[in-house]
Protein backbone atom coordinates (compact mmCIF):
# COMPACT_ATOMS: atom_id res chain seq x y z
CA UNK A 1 0.00 0.00 0.00
CA UNK A 2 3.10 2.60 0.62
CA UNK A 3 3.90 1.80 -2.93
CA UNK A 4 0.54 2.09 -4.62
CA UNK A 5 -1.69 4.22 -2.66
CA UNK A 6 0.68 5.84 -0.76
CA UNK A 7 3.51 6.74 -3.60
CA UNK A 8 -0.06 7.57 -5.45
CA UNK A 9 -1.21 10.16 -3.06
CA UNK A 10 2.24 11.93 -2.43
CA UNK A 11 2.32 12.10 -6.18
CA UNK A 12 -1.05 13.71 -6.57
CA UNK A 13 -1.26 15.96 -3.16
CA UNK A 14 2.41 16.50 -2.46
CA UNK A 15 1.80 16.85 1.35
CA UNK A 16 4.94 18.27 3.03
CA UNK A 17 5.75 17.49 6.47
CA UNK A 18 7.65 19.05 9.28
CA UNK A 19 8.95 16.95 12.10
CA UNK A 20 9.41 13.62 10.27
CA UNK A 21 13.16 13.53 12.24
CA UNK A 22 10.94 13.31 15.65
CA UNK A 23 9.50 9.74 14.27
CA UNK A 24 11.50 6.96 15.66
CA UNK A 25 13.13 4.92 13.51
CA UNK A 26 12.34 1.68 15.25
CA UNK A 27 10.33 0.99 18.74
CA UNK A 28 6.99 1.27 19.88
CA UNK A 29 5.80 4.75 19.80
CA UNK A 30 1.74 6.53 19.99
CA UNK A 31 1.01 8.82 17.23
CA UNK A 32 -2.10 10.93 18.75
CA UNK A 33 -3.36 13.65 15.83
CA UNK A 34 -6.11 15.63 15.49
CA UNK A 35 -8.62 14.57 13.12
CA UNK A 36 -10.25 16.42 10.48
CA UNK A 37 -10.96 14.72 7.52
CA UNK A 38 -11.36 10.54 6.54
CA UNK A 39 -8.29 10.92 4.27
CA UNK A 40 -6.25 11.61 7.55
CA UNK A 41 -5.60 7.64 7.95
CA UNK A 42 -4.02 8.32 4.30
CA UNK A 43 -1.60 10.76 4.50
CA UNK A 44 -0.55 10.52 7.55
CA UNK A 45 1.05 6.82 7.02
CA UNK A 46 1.89 7.83 3.41
CA UNK A 47 4.19 10.48 4.25
CA UNK A 48 6.45 8.00 6.97
CA UNK A 49 8.57 4.99 6.07
CA UNK A 50 6.94 3.04 8.83
CA UNK A 51 3.91 1.27 9.57
CA UNK A 52 1.33 2.76 11.24
CA UNK A 53 -1.57 1.33 13.02
CA UNK A 54 -5.29 2.35 13.26
CA UNK A 55 -8.35 0.75 14.41
CA UNK A 56 -11.31 0.37 12.37
CA UNK A 57 -15.01 -1.09 13.12
CA UNK A 58 -14.87 -5.39 12.77
CA UNK A 59 -17.72 -4.58 10.41
CA UNK A 60 -15.39 -3.34 7.71
CA UNK A 61 -13.66 -6.79 7.65
CA UNK A 62 -16.65 -8.70 8.06
CA UNK A 63 -18.75 -7.62 5.44
CA UNK A 64 -19.74 -10.62 3.42
CA UNK A 65 -18.93 -10.67 -0.60
CA UNK A 66 -17.04 -9.70 -2.88
CA UNK A 67 -16.92 -6.14 -1.99
CA UNK A 68 -16.31 -6.71 1.81
CA UNK A 69 -13.54 -8.87 1.17
CA UNK A 70 -11.93 -5.97 -1.12
CA UNK A 71 -13.43 -3.39 1.74
CA UNK A 72 -11.50 -5.79 4.57
CA UNK A 73 -8.43 -6.48 2.04
CA UNK A 74 -8.05 -2.78 1.17
CA UNK A 75 -8.32 -1.54 5.26
CA UNK A 76 -6.17 -4.52 6.36
CA UNK A 77 -3.43 -3.06 3.39
CA UNK A 78 -3.54 0.28 4.65
CA UNK A 79 -2.40 -0.72 8.75
CA UNK A 80 -5.90 -0.66 9.94
CA UNK A 81 -6.79 -2.80 12.92
CA UNK A 82 -10.37 -4.65 13.47
CA UNK A 83 -11.73 -3.77 16.87
CA UNK A 84 -15.53 -5.81 18.02
CA UNK A 85 -17.42 -2.84 19.27
CA UNK A 86 -19.68 -5.20 20.95
CA UNK A 87 -19.40 -5.84 24.76
CA UNK A 88 -20.26 -3.62 28.14
CA UNK A 89 -18.09 -1.33 27.11
CA UNK A 90 -17.87 -1.26 23.48
CA UNK A 91 -14.91 0.42 21.52
CA UNK A 92 -13.35 2.06 24.21
CA UNK A 93 -11.85 -1.25 25.97
CA UNK A 94 -11.15 -3.24 22.63
CA UNK A 95 -9.08 0.22 21.32
CA UNK A 96 -7.15 0.27 24.76
CA UNK A 97 -6.56 -3.49 24.41
CA UNK A 98 -5.76 -3.36 20.55
CA UNK A 99 -3.32 -0.30 21.14
CA UNK A 100 -1.03 -2.07 23.77
CA UNK A 101 -0.77 -5.16 21.44
CA UNK A 102 0.50 -2.98 18.72
CA UNK A 103 3.13 -0.99 21.07
CA UNK A 104 3.81 -4.16 22.97
CA UNK A 105 4.60 -5.14 19.23
CA UNK A 106 7.36 -2.63 18.84
CA UNK A 107 5.13 -0.86 16.38
CA UNK A 108 3.06 2.80 16.13
CA UNK A 109 -0.07 3.02 17.21
CA UNK A 110 -2.09 5.90 15.66
CA UNK A 111 -4.96 7.40 17.36
CA UNK A 112 -7.16 10.68 17.55
CA UNK A 113 -7.76 12.05 20.80
CA UNK A 114 -10.98 13.43 20.11
CA UNK A 115 -12.76 9.89 19.13
CA UNK A 116 -14.26 11.61 16.06
CA UNK A 117 -13.69 14.00 13.32
CA UNK A 118 -13.79 17.47 14.26
CA UNK A 119 -16.86 19.08 12.43
CA UNK A 120 -15.89 22.35 11.68
CA UNK A 121 -12.40 22.40 11.40
CA UNK A 122 -12.00 23.67 15.17
CA UNK A 123 -10.06 21.02 17.83
CA UNK A 124 -11.92 19.44 20.78
CA UNK A 125 -11.53 18.20 23.96
CA UNK A 126 -9.19 15.02 23.41
CA UNK A 127 -10.97 12.16 25.53
CA UNK A 128 -9.21 10.27 28.07
CA UNK A 129 -9.84 6.69 27.86
CA UNK A 130 -7.62 5.28 25.23
CA UNK A 131 -4.74 7.80 24.39
CA UNK A 132 -3.50 7.98 28.19
CA UNK A 133 -4.64 4.35 29.15
CA UNK A 134 -2.18 3.03 26.33
CA UNK A 135 0.44 5.57 26.90
CA UNK A 136 0.63 4.92 31.09
CA UNK A 137 0.04 0.73 30.52
CA UNK A 138 3.09 0.45 28.42
CA UNK A 139 5.55 3.53 28.92
CA UNK A 140 5.26 4.19 25.11
CA UNK A 141 6.22 8.13 24.04
CA UNK A 142 3.55 10.15 22.58
CA UNK A 143 4.03 12.31 19.59
CA UNK A 144 1.91 15.29 18.68
CA UNK A 145 1.04 15.10 15.33
CA UNK A 146 -1.25 18.43 13.21
CA UNK A 147 -3.03 17.26 9.96
CA UNK A 148 -3.11 20.89 8.27
CA UNK A 149 -6.41 21.67 5.42
CA UNK A 150 -6.99 17.96 4.88
CA UNK A 151 -10.74 19.07 5.93
CA UNK A 152 -10.57 21.19 2.82
CA UNK A 153 -9.72 18.22 0.21
CA UNK A 154 -12.35 15.86 1.78
CA UNK A 155 -14.51 17.69 3.89
CA UNK A 156 -17.22 15.20 5.69
CA UNK A 157 -19.67 13.58 2.81
CA UNK A 158 -17.93 14.76 0.38
CA UNK A 159 -16.72 11.19 -1.25
CA UNK A 160 -14.37 12.60 -4.53
CA UNK A 161 -11.12 14.64 -2.60
CA UNK A 162 -10.11 18.11 -3.68
CA UNK A 163 -6.35 18.40 -5.41
CA UNK A 164 -4.59 20.85 -2.97
CA UNK A 165 -1.22 19.85 -0.99
CA UNK A 166 -2.17 19.17 2.85
CA UNK A 167 0.35 19.61 5.92
CA UNK A 168 1.49 17.40 8.48
CA UNK A 169 3.35 18.77 11.72
CA UNK A 170 5.01 16.31 14.06
CA UNK A 171 5.60 17.50 17.56
CA UNK A 172 8.40 16.41 19.89
CA UNK A 173 7.64 12.80 21.03
CA UNK A 174 6.18 13.34 24.75
CA UNK A 175 6.93 11.51 28.06
CA UNK A 176 4.73 10.45 30.41
CA UNK A 177 6.61 7.71 31.94
CA UNK A 178 6.64 9.18 35.76
CA UNK A 179 2.73 8.37 35.72
CA UNK A 180 3.59 4.59 34.47
CA UNK A 181 1.46 2.38 35.99
CA UNK A 182 -1.04 5.02 36.96
CA UNK A 183 -3.54 4.61 34.48
CA UNK A 184 -6.72 3.72 37.10
CA UNK A 185 -6.80 7.35 38.23
CA UNK A 186 -8.68 9.55 36.27
CA UNK A 187 -7.32 12.69 37.09
CA UNK A 188 -4.04 11.66 35.27
CA UNK A 189 -5.36 10.47 32.48
CA UNK A 190 -7.24 13.68 32.08
CA UNK A 191 -3.87 15.59 33.09
CA UNK A 192 -2.13 13.36 30.39
CA UNK A 193 -4.19 13.67 27.15
CA UNK A 194 -5.00 17.59 28.12
CA UNK A 195 -1.18 18.01 28.15
CA UNK A 196 -1.23 15.79 24.32
CA UNK A 197 -3.90 18.16 23.19
CA UNK A 198 -2.08 21.73 23.98
CA UNK A 199 0.75 20.33 22.28
CA UNK A 200 -1.32 19.53 19.22
CA UNK A 201 -3.41 22.91 19.26
CA UNK A 202 0.35 24.69 19.10
CA UNK A 203 1.24 22.25 16.12
CA UNK A 204 -2.14 23.10 14.04
CA UNK A 205 -2.80 26.45 14.95
CA UNK A 206 -6.57 25.34 15.31
CA UNK A 207 -9.29 27.05 17.80
CA UNK A 208 -9.69 24.69 21.16
CA UNK A 209 -13.28 24.10 22.19
CA UNK A 210 -13.72 22.80 25.55
CA UNK A 211 -15.96 20.36 24.98
CA UNK A 212 -16.29 16.55 22.74
CA UNK A 213 -16.43 16.92 19.47
CA UNK A 214 -19.09 14.33 19.59
CA UNK A 215 -21.04 17.09 21.63
CA UNK A 216 -20.58 19.81 19.23
CA UNK A 217 -22.02 17.48 16.73
CA UNK A 218 -25.07 16.69 18.37
CA UNK A 219 -25.59 20.51 19.16
CA UNK A 220 -25.10 21.29 15.24
CA UNK A 221 -27.45 18.59 14.53
CA UNK A 222 -30.28 20.10 17.14
CA UNK A 223 -29.51 23.20 15.71
CA UNK A 224 -29.93 22.39 12.22
CA UNK A 225 -33.04 20.91 13.23
CA UNK A 226 -34.51 23.37 14.78
CA UNK A 227 -33.61 25.98 11.57
CA UNK A 228 -35.32 23.55 9.50
CA UNK A 229 -38.75 23.36 11.53
CA UNK A 230 -38.63 26.70 11.57
CA UNK A 231 -38.05 27.33 8.02
CA UNK A 232 -41.58 24.59 7.60
CA UNK A 233 -43.43 26.91 10.43
CA UNK A 234 -42.95 29.84 8.56
CA UNK A 235 -43.51 28.72 5.02
CA UNK A 236 -46.84 27.08 6.58
CA UNK A 237 -47.96 30.07 8.39
CA UNK A 238 -47.10 32.02 5.00
CA UNK A 239 -49.21 29.26 3.21
CA UNK A 240 -52.44 29.66 5.80
CA UNK A 241 -52.25 33.00 5.82
CA UNK A 242 -52.39 33.35 1.78
CA UNK A 243 -49.11 35.44 1.11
Amino acid sequence: MKFSLGGSLKLAFRPWVEGLENIPAEGPAILASNHLSFSDSFFLPAVLDRKVTFIAKAEYFTTPGVKGRLTAAFFKGVGQLPVDRSGARGAGEAAIKAGIEVIESGGLFGIYPEGTRSPDGRLYRGKPGGLARVALATGAPVIPVAMIDTEKIQPPGKVLPKLMRPGIRIGKPLDFSRYHGMEGDRFILRSVTDEVMYEIMKLSGQEYVDIYATAAKRQIAEAEKAAKEAVKEEIAAREESGA
